[in-house]
């Protein structure tokens, strides 16, 4: 009969949660100097990717400040009860950025203005696509070890910045060497499109890995292609 584990020690969770507090402190110093540039040129340009980039690193600090504010309890315990409130604030925030994207994308689109070229825009978007797949990986293998939802959909919200700075520097690019001002409400309504999923999966929950004891099958549950008990989506 295979062994059954119930997750890292508490000494191996102190760890984990002092290396998520570090990441999370990290990706809101970034993410507070990304937010300025990408706001300021968006509107210096009037490009609605640009604004809603930056509004996207807005929600990521949000996001991170909520996981921050849960891992600032030191007991275990108190981190899973304010784990739910934790996801809650990611969802929303994801919503509520995909609402005002779409908005502003649909009245580019319908002739309210078109997107000026933007360097600045062009090396904040390429500086990201460099930066966040480090800090997100890093977030998430802490997360899952230590199995907190929460941990692994703010590493998905650092994820889709990544997304993000690809769509970005794609439709700031095509506007600013082929004129192609449609380039950039499109690549905003595609940063909207995934800011839904995103908001999505945190609201239920997916994302955490196999360590909890509540996520270990126990006799007559069915576990999952992982290995997890249901209600844990960690694949």
């Amino acid at each position: 009969m295979a062994s059954i584990s119930l997750g890292p020690s508490p000494t191996r969770r102190d760890a984990l949660a002092k290396r998520i507090r570090l990441l999370v402190a990290a990706t809101i110093t970034y993410n507070v100097i990304e937010a300025i540039v990408a706001i300021t040129a968006g509107a210096i340009a009037s490009s609605t990717a640009l604004i809603g980039f930056g509004l996207d690193s807005v929600v990521e600090v949000s996001s991170a400040a909520a996981v921050a504010w849960q891992f600032s309890a030191r007991e275990h315990a108190v981190r899973e009860e304010r784990e739910k409130t934790t996801l809650r604030i990611i969802s929303v925030s994801f919503f509520a950025l995909a609402a005002y994207i779409t908005v502003d994308a649909v009245h580019a689109l319908t002739g309210t203005g078109e997107a000026d070229r933007s360097r600045p825009g062009i090396v904040i978007a390429a500086l990201s696509l460099a930066v966040m797949p480090f800090l997100s990986a890093a977030q998430r293998k802490a997360g899952r070890e230590l199995g907190s939802a929460s941990a692994v959909a703010d590493s998905r919200q650092t994820l889709l910045c990544t997304y993000l700075s690809a769509v970005l520097l794609v439709g700031l690019v095509a506007n600013a060497t082929l004129g192609w001002s449609w380039a950039d409400p499109i690549a905003a309504l595609v940063i909207a499109t995934i800011a839904v999923k995103e908001g999505l999966d945190a609201w239920q929950g997916k994302g955490c890995c196999v360590t909890p004891a509540s996520s270990v099958p126990v006799p007559g549950q069915e576990a999952d292609a992982c290995g997890c008990g249901s209600g844990c989506d960690c694949c």
